[in-house]
């Protein structure tokens, strides 16, 4: 299967951005080093043979944005994991063929749709998440419970802050406020 274009990146401002401090720059690497390796595809076969679930990671990541959510538009399934709409459809039509995911009308609109979770998907989903889980909890055993919800805390606040960062092209990078952050 191709893989989809990149989307464009927005030009750099003009005015150059102030270096990264080292504790951003640490970050970053650290980010991508787990990025790493929790998306090998030999470690998300591991995790899916483990689970007993034998969906793509592609499928695994939109299971996990409906089961997460209100049954969703696939536009808003696309918009929520950055990729084309026309890539969602497949997908859903793959997961809707394995019985993981259903259509329901949408009460705002009965022409348009929503995706849903079946049983089957909850279940593959949960199992999935427990696996996952196990694996994690081996690798932080020896982290105390207050470590632990620090890093869970701290994981949050920043996946909600690159959530709230959006980009305007006619101006400078803008900071979008959100509750609690003004």
């Amino acid at each position: 299967m191709p893989t989809p274009p990149l989307p464009e990146l927005p030009a750099p401002p003009e005015r150059p951005a102030p270096p990264a401090s080292d504790e951003i720059i640490e970050i970053e690497r650290a980010l991508t080093r787990v990025t790493y390796l929790s998306t090998r595809a030999r470690q998300h076969e591991r995790l899916m043979a483990l689970a007993g679930v034998p969906l793509d990671r592609a499928a695994v990541a939109l299971l996990r944005q409906v089961a997460d959510a209100d049954p969703l538009r696939p536009g808003e399934l696309a918009n929520r994991l950055g990729v084309e709409a026309s890539h969602v459809t497949r997908t859903v039509q793959q997961l809707q063929r394995s019985g993981y995911v259903t259509r329901v009308p949408d009460p705002a609109d009965r022409r348009a749709q929503r995706i849903q979770l079946t049983e089957a998907g909850q279940q593959a989903i949960e199992r999935v998440r427990q696996v996952g889980a196990r694996g994690m909890q081996l690798a932080l055993s020896s982290w105390t419970p207050e470590e632990l919800r620090q890093l869970a805390t701290l994981f949050h606040r920043m996946v909600d802050d690159f959530l709230s960062y959006t980009v305007d092209e006619d101006t400078e990078e803008q900071p979008v406020a959100r509750a609690g952050n003004p």
